[in-house]
Parts: structure tokens; C-alpha cells; sequence
């Protein structure tokens, strides 16, 4: 027998990151990918829930308001797309192709300004690696090997070129 959407229990992934908590976010560093990630409020709401044992449904009860059940876990959908995208979960969780569920832009659109307070959100962004991260010496500077020069020069005297 074949789950039902709601069935589906999403699992974080919890190795190889750094987290560091905010007042209303959640920021996760992959030290395997050298990937930062910003999770907003509802994103990490239900990241952090997201422990294998919940279901969709289940998570979708962590959100407030007057939204309808519908709503709240097209949220959680959208959270989870979003966390698979960035590698926080443990495996993929597909979303039944019954389901129909809003993209979201629709889901702004029908639901108005307020609505993007509480849209998951997973921002990324790719940390450089070490030495490009580092900066060069400029013309005139001592050094000792070419390549931390700006112009790729260490001349013969020991400064930059």
C-alpha cells in the first residue's frame, strides 16, 4: 500500500553542518559543500521539525493563523522543495503529482502581501574557498613568491611587481 502525501516524514540532514541560530533565522553552513544558507522563520520552523517522524500534515500544523489546512501544507511543501534544493535533507521527499499545489508566486498572489511574512525561504550562497578569499599585494609591497602579488610578478628584489 502506498503512502499518502501526508504520510511522507522528512528527515533533516544534520551532518556536516555548522548552525548557527538567530533571533528569526537560521543560518547553516555545509562544510562538505562550502554552502552557506539563510533560512527564514518557516523555513527553519520546519527544517528544524523535519526529524523523520513527522508528516507533512503533522508539520504543517506547526504554522499559525488562519490559513487552511491546504495552505499551511503547501507551505511545508514549498519549505521542503526549497531545503531538498540545498541539500538539508537526508533524502527527497517527492511531492505526489496529485497534489495540486500552488507554485509560489500563485500562492503570494491569492494570499497578498501578508503572505510572504510566512513563505519558507532558503537563501544560498557559495563561500569561496580559502585562497579566494585572500587578497593580493599591490605593486611595491614585499613578498616572497609570485603568487601573492596582484600582478603575478615577485621580482628578484622581493616585491611586487
Amino acid at each position: 500500500m502506498s503512502k499518502n502525501h501526508n504520510e511522507r516524514n522528512p528527515l533533516a540532514r544534520r551532518e556536516g553542518l555548522v548552525i548557527q541560530k538567530l533571533e528569526e533565522e537560521v543560518l547553516v553552513y555545509d562544510t562538505e559543500k562550502q554552502q552557506a544558507h539563510c533560512l527564514n522563520g518557516s523555513a527553519a520552523l520546519i527544517w528544524e521539525h523535519c526529524d523523520g517522524t513527522r508528516t507533512v500534515k503533522e508539520l504543517a500544523s506547526l504554522f499559525r493563523g488562519d490559513r487552511t489546512a491546504k495552505d499551511r501544507e503547501e507551505l511545508v511543501w514549498i519549505a521542503l522543495a526549497d531545503l531538498e534544493k540545498s541539500d538539508l535533507l537526508k533524502e527527497s521527499v517527492a511531492r505526489p503529482e496529485a497534489s495540486s499545489g500552488l507554485s509560489r508566486r500563485q500562492m503570494l498572489k491569492a494570499a497578498g502581501v501578508a503572505a510572504m511574512i510566512a513563505v519558507p525561504v532558503v537563501s544560498t550562497i557559495v563561500a569561496p574557498k580559502a585562497a579566494q578569499a585572500s587578497t593580493c599585494l599591490q605593486t611595491g609591497t614585499g613578498c616572497t613568491v609570485s603568487a601573492q602579488c596582484c600582478s603575478g610578478i615577485c621580482d628578484g628584489t622581493f616585491f611586487c611587481a
